[in-house]
């Protein structure tokens, strides 16, 4: 049995795996969402980068969990890949749904595609949070006018200093067992950094012809193929 940890995006929380949660019980397997600190009903808990990581760690040491699939989808690739390689041996594989990777010294904010300092202006612009998407920004990813619904009114603002402050890695990400899953509506190749780590012998790629956010649009084929990685 394997034991998944599931983690989401900027602004959302443990329910946002709704959809998915189910399929994974079914085929007999443990599955554990997550709400990262700032974030849901923990929106008024002080946070950084490096205290969503410690989310995820604590989530797997408070259920004893081994044979652990940590997902982390968009933003939360991010910690989700530190707490991988801080749980060592209880790790079975690391799954990144669309998502940013960590890199020793790097924060999310240094790889915004309008660059650092216009991201940190849309924080200070929002008293130092990220404000969540409107409806319109959710277009052409797949979604239904419910799914879009139900994602921006269990948004919460994202705490900037997790988006901010650099990540912690003792060695490349590249060295986890890894899938890594594209959402082609969401743009067709993954981002350089990725593409590196997919020519390493430990990672694999998987594509999904929805949007970014495929625990809304599509998850049972989501859930197959969180299924399949912990397969290895």
């Amino acid at each position: 049995m394997a034991n998944y940890v599931l983690v989401a995006g900027a602004w959302l929380g443990a329910w946002a795996w709704d959809d998915v949660v189910p399929h994974l019980h079914a085929a007999g397997h443990g599955a554990w969402p997550v709400t990262l600190s700032g974030l849901g009903d923990r929106k008024n808990q002080p946070a950084g980068q490096r205290t969503h990581v410690q989310d995820v760690v604590d989530e797997v040491e408070r259920r004893g969990l081994s044979d652990v699939v940590l997902v982390g989808h968009s933003y939360s690739g991010i910690p989700v890949g530190q707490a991988a390689e801080r749980i060592g041996d209880r790790l079975a594989r690391a799954v990144f749904v669309d998502s940013n990777v960590p890199s020793d010294g790097e924060s999310f904010a240094d790889r915004w595609w309008q660059g650092r300092q216009v991201f940190e202006r849309t924080l200070a612009e929002n008293e130092g949070s990220w404000a969540p998407m409107a409806a319109a920004d959710y277009a052409g990813q797949g979604l239904t006018d419910e799914q879009i619904g139900r994602i921006v009114s269990g948004s919460t603002p994202q705490p900037g200093p997790s988006l901010t402050e650099p990540a912690r890695m003792e060695r490349s990400v590249g060295r986890l067992p890894a899938t890594y899953v594209k959402c082609l509506l969401d743009g067709p190749e993954p981002t350089e950094d990725v593409a590196a780590l997919l020519t390493g012998e430990r990672w694999d790629l998987v594509e999904m012809d929805t949007g970014h956010w495929p625990m809304f649009s599509a998850p049972d084929e989501l859930a197959r193929i969180l299924l399949r990685a912990a397969q290895g």
